[in-house]
């Protein structure tokens, strides 16, 4: 069905930088109509109301945002989000390795996957880069639940050959048959692309990390996702295991793993050669800061990424992350960078959950953006709810203070309706599916 959405649109037609709160970038269009053809993609947008053809839908007042792109999230850890306690190297031990080890079974992997996927929709993400488990079983039940909804996912199967439990552990060769079995299976079906996935340089022996460099080079459109230089300790047991690379980063530099769809989490620990790498390579850095402040693991230094030229994209890495909201994570973003001396406009954050993101993935033009041509995944937003918010925001002085209020204020709540490919896939009087 042709559908058309009357709404307030927000999204960006190019980088609107980290400060500028009146970036020519901010594409605002109030009180327009959205289309949506028959194939999920976005048709027009127009000021006048669209002929008798179209199945037209009054959200007047309402945002209407392409869908969020949460760029590092782990399916398996929303069993373990607000665990308590401990930093990052503690916490995988405690917390993560238990929950992920059940995703052997693969009814308990084909369940979590549903809730994932749909929790994901209820909070307005409709893109994501995950990490499932080490089993086969996990990575498949992943694909299967975001091909049912119509999502794009970016997935791969985890590999750790070492400083693990016996019970998530892979070996090089096997893990290499999986993984290319997998990316047969899965690459390129649908919106499903493949993701090689070393967890982290330490749980990779020098042979693992030299076959995922192989994987890469051998299918050209994969993705590379992994950490650095997450927490101290970790970059400082890194330097032990690899005493032969410059830095951390320069472990997956010297594996072959580094290229312009690489995904790195975190990154709050590295310096200016680091960046350099980065910025020529064409890998981008997640930004986790929920994940960061609950961990206790740094702040992030997103304005000299910038400067440098690294793309940054936002990420909520739950559960190390406390939700998967992305409106929270914008507002600790906020939060963060405040503490690193930098104050972000709501611009800049959303732009980095959004086109941003998705040009950092390579995926410009399909999502992130309200494009004619781009595939039709949007979130339609309350800007405030409950009395406190809703005083905020009769009182703002201008869009930017308005959005800004919404931004820190707001969560999934807010959240109306979730749309992928023009399905509308998550309504908050219905629930998933509605």
């Amino acid at each position: 069905m042709k559908t058309a959405i009357r709404a307030d649109l927000l999204d960006f037609s190019g980088d609107p930088g980290l400060a500028d709160r009146d970036s020519p970038q901010v594409r605002w269009r109030p009180a327009h109509w959205l289309l949506i053809g028959d194939d999920g993609r976005i048709a027009a947008v127009q000021a006048d109301a669209p002929g008798e053809d179209w199945h037209k839908i009054d959200h007047s007042g309402r945002l209407l945002l392409p869908g969020f792109i949460d760029t590092h999230v782990h399916c398996p850890q929303v069993d373990v989000i607000a665990s308590w306690g401990t930093e990052l190297l503690d916490w995988l031990q405690t917390y993560t390795f238990p929950a992920e080890a059940r995703h052997a079974d693969p009814a308990v992997a084909q369940a979590a996957a549903e809730l994932f996927t749909d929790a994901l929709l209820a909070h307005g993400t409709t893109a994501a880069v995950v990490f499932p488990t080490v089993h086969v079983a996990s990575v498949d039940a992943l694909f299967t639940a975001a091909s049912a909804r119509g999502m794009a996912m970016v997935a791969g199967k985890v590999l750790m050959d070492r400083h693990a439990p016996d019970n998530l552990r892979d070996d090089v060769a096997g893990a290499e048959a999986d993984c290319r079995a997998l990316i047969d299976r899965w690459h390129g079906r649908g919106r499903n692309r493949y993701a090689v996935t070393p967890r982290f340089a330490a749980t990779s022996s020098a042979g693992q990390l030299a076959m995922a460099g192989r994987l890469l080079a051998d299918h050209p459109g994969t993705f590379m996702q992994t950490h650095v230089a997450e927490n101290r300790a970790e970059v400082a047991w890194i330097a032990e295991l690899f005493p032969e690379a410059r830095s951390y980063l320069d472990v997956y530099a010297r594996a072959g793993l580094l290229n312009e769809r690489a995904v790195l989490a975190h990154g709050i620990w590295l310096d200016d050669a680091d960046r350099a790498l980065l910025r020529d390579s064409g890998a981008q850095i997640a930004f986790c800061p929920s994940s960061n402040l609950f961990l206790g693991s740094g702040l992030f230094g997103w304005q000299q990424a910038a400067a440098a030229g690294v793309a940054v994209s936002l990420a909520s890495d739950v559960g190390g992350g406390t939700s998967l909201s992305m409106l929270r994570t914008l507002a600790d973003g906020y939060k963060v960078q405040a503490m690193a001396g930098n104050r972000l406009t709501a611009w800049a954050l959303l732009h980095a959950a959004t086109r941003g993101a998705a040009e950092g993935l390579r995926l410009g033009g399909e999502i992130g953006t309200l494009d004619v041509g781009a595939v039709a995944d949007l979130c339609l937003w309350d800007v405030a709810v409950g009395a406190v918010a809703q005083r905020r925001d009769s009182l703002a002085r201008g869009l930017h203070e308005r959005l800004f209020a919404w931004v820190t204020l707001g969560d999934e709540r807010n959240l109306v309706q979730t749309w992928v490919g023009g399905v509308r896939r998550f309504s908050r009087d219905a629930g998933p599916g509605a």
